[in-house]
């Protein structure tokens, strides 16, 4: 899908770069969409947790199937859709029993593909959802579980994936998308490919109106604010700061590690993400 730039015939055409997708312009599945509650950032108090976020285009959230639990029944790909929600594009499956589900819409399927959920070996076919043990090693994976039976947590987003790396018996060493390297149960399942719409964070949204469509609020630079609003505020004329960028409660804002020494889950990473091995216990 490549980038396509508009002629500047308006000052937002100007600097326009749009993603040119091949979806379908058909309205999305009645029964897979449903309304939910814009929270602006907000947490269950009405206070600001996730700051510059409000506004926007009213959307349906569509339900997605992150588990994959339907097996051995073939379903052919109706349409791929667009999904205001998140950068990927979703598959609309039409399985053989009748049953319609969406799925995220892997790299190369396309309309009248027929993909499998399966636990048995078969041709390993992008768009195909099988467990880890029988993944072959070095595969591009997205989609993949956390925990069996959880639904896919990791690799979610518009071009990623995560590869695997081994399989030891009950355990299987993946690496993720952030160069992160861990163990997760072999009985996790996970989708062959990458995720589809690899050229989505190329394209240039043009003008800021376009961002507050999507729901983005305007931010503020801390230098460019006041002593009390930001740490890293005031100074007679235009400073940068002058310490470490952070925000505007302290918390250090490059390379400060931020993960919980007690989280039980650390025992199961064996490089992190920055490269630093971790120590066996």
């Amino acid at each position: 899908m490549p980038l396509v730039d508009s002629r500047p015939l308006t000052p937002g055409q100007r600097f326009l770069t749009r993603n040119k997708q091949e979806v379908s312009k058909k309205k999305p599945e009645r029964r897979l969409v449903t309304r939910v509650h814009d929270k602006q950032g907000r947490n269950c108090y009405g206070r600001i947790t996730s700051r510059r976020r409000g506004g926007g285009h009213k959307r349906m959230y569509r339900i997605i199937d992150f588990r994959r639990d339907k097996l051995d029944i073939p379903a052919k790909v109706q349409a791929i859709e667009y999904d205001p929600n998140r950068s990927a594009n979703l598959a609309l499956l039409a399985y053989a029993d009748g049953e319609k589900r969406y799925i995220l819409a892997p790299r190369g399927v396309k309309e009248g593909d027929v993909l499998l959920n399966t636990n048995n070996r078969v041709e390993f076919t992008a768009g195909f959802c099988l467990p880890l043990s029988i993944i072959p090693p070095t595969t591009k994976i997205h989609a993949v579980e956390l925990h069996p039976g959880r639904g896919a947590q990791i690799a979610r987003s518009a071009g990623q994936s995560a590869q695997l790396v081994s399989i030891d018996g009950e355990r299987a060493t993946v690496k993720l998308p952030s160069g992160e390297i861990r163990f997760l149960n072999a009985r996790c399942r996970a989708t062959i490919g990458e995720v589809g719409n690899l050229e989505h964070h190329n394209q240039s949204l043009g003008k800021a109106g376009r961002r507050r469509w999507l729901g983005r609020r305007p931010r503020v630079r801390g230098v460019a604010m006041n002593p009390v609003d930001h740490p890293m505020g005031g100074g007679e004329g235009r400073t940068s700061g002058g310490g470490h960028p952070q925000s505007p409660w302290g918390q250090l804002s490059k390379g400060f590690p931020t993960r919980k020494k007690s989280n039980p889950t650390n025992s199961q990473i064996v490089v992190r993400r920055n490269g630093r091995q971790l120590k066996k216990r």
